[in-house]
C-alpha cells in the first residue's frame, strides 16, 4: 500500500470513529470498538492517527454498520412504501465517506470508469468515481443537441411504456472496466439498462454497487443480467417485510 493510500484508509478511520462519537460517549465507544477510550480520545481530536492496522479494521468492521446506520435513519417511506432518499444522495460528505468504505468493505478493484444514470445516481457515483481517480460518466433520459453519436437503451415497462437511457458514444470505450453504480434499486429495471449500454459500448462491468436496495428481487434480476458481483450497501425491506433493521 503506497503512503498515500495509507494516509487516506487512517483519515477514513477518523471519519468513521467520529460520526459514532457524535452519539456515544468514549466509554460507550471503548466498550464498542474494543479501544482505550484515551486512545479513541486522540484519534477523534485529531492528535494521533490510527496505525494502518488498525484503520483497516475500523473501516472494515465499523465503516459500513455505522454508515448504513445513519443513510437508514434519513430514510422517509410513505404509507404506500415509496422512499423518499433525499437527506442521503444530497450529503456530498457522507457519500464520499461511504464510497471509501465500500471500496474497502466490497474489495472493488479500480475501474476505468464509473457508470450511474442520471440524476440522483450521480452524487454517488461521483464519490466513487473521486475515490478511485477516475471519470463518472451518466446515461439520461433526454439527449443533448450537440452531442452528434449516442449509444441507447429500451425497456418496456409496460405495453404502453417505454424507457429509453442514452449515453454518448464517445463516454466509454471498448474493453474499458466499468464499476456500475446507483443510488437505489428496487426493481432492477435501471440497472439493466445500464448493464445494456455498457455492453453496447464494448466495455466489461466489473461489479454493481448500489447504495440502497428495497427488498432483494431487484438485486436478483440485476444478478440475471450480469455475471459481475452486485452488492448493496445498505438494504430496505419491502413494505410488506418485517423491519429487519430496527432503529434504538
Amino acid at each position: 500500500m503506497k503512503r498515500l493510500e495509507k494516509t487516506t484508509l487512517q483519515l477514513r478511520a477518523v471519519s468513521v470513529l467520529r460520526r459514532l462519537k457524535a452519539s456515544r460517549t468514549y466509554d460507550e465507544l471503548a466498550a464498542e470498538t474494543g479501544l482505550s477510550a484515551s486512545d479513541l480520545n486522540r484519534y477523534v481530536n485529531g492528535h494521533v492517527l490510527p496505525g494502518v492496522e488498525r484503520a483497516g479494521e475500523i473501516v472494515e468492521d465499523l465503516g459500513r454498520t455505522t454508515l448504513a446506520a445513519e443513510i437508514e435513519s434519513r430514510i422517509e417511506r410513505n404509507e404506500d412504501g415509496y422512499v423518499d432518499n433525499t437527506d442521503v444522495v444530497f450529503d456530498q460528505p457522507l457519500l464520499d465517506l461511504v464510497a471509501g468504505v465500500a471500496a474497502e468493505t466490497f474489495d472493488f478493484e479500480r475501474p476505468d470508469a464509473v457508470l450511474t444514470a442520471a440524476t440522483d445516481g450521480i452524487t454517488i457515483a461521483g464519490a466513487m468515481a473521486r475515490h478511485f481517480d477516475v471519470p463518472v460518466v451518466y446515461a439520461k433520459k433526454s439527449r443533448e443537441t450537440g452531442v452528434s453519436e449516442f449509444i441507447d437503451a429500451r425497456q418496456r415497462l409496460t405495453p404502453g411504456i417505454e424507457i429509453t437511457y442514452s449515453l454518448p458514444a464517445s463516454a466509454l470505450d471498448a474493453g474499458d472496466d466499468v464499476l456500475l453504480v446507483d443510488d437505489f434499486v428496487r426493481s432492477g429495471s435501471t440497472q439493466q439498462l445500464l448493464l445494456d449500454l455498457a455492453d453496447r459500448a464494448g466495455a466489461v462491468v466489473s461489479s454493481v454497487f448500489t447504495l440502497i436496495a428495497v427488498g432483494e428481487d431487484g438485486l436478483d434480476t440485476v444478478r440475471e443480467s450480469t455475471g459481475a458481483p452486485v452488492v448493496a450497501f445498505t438494504r430496505l425491506p419491502e413494505a410488506s417485510e418485517p423491519d429487519m433493521y430496527p432503529r434504538t
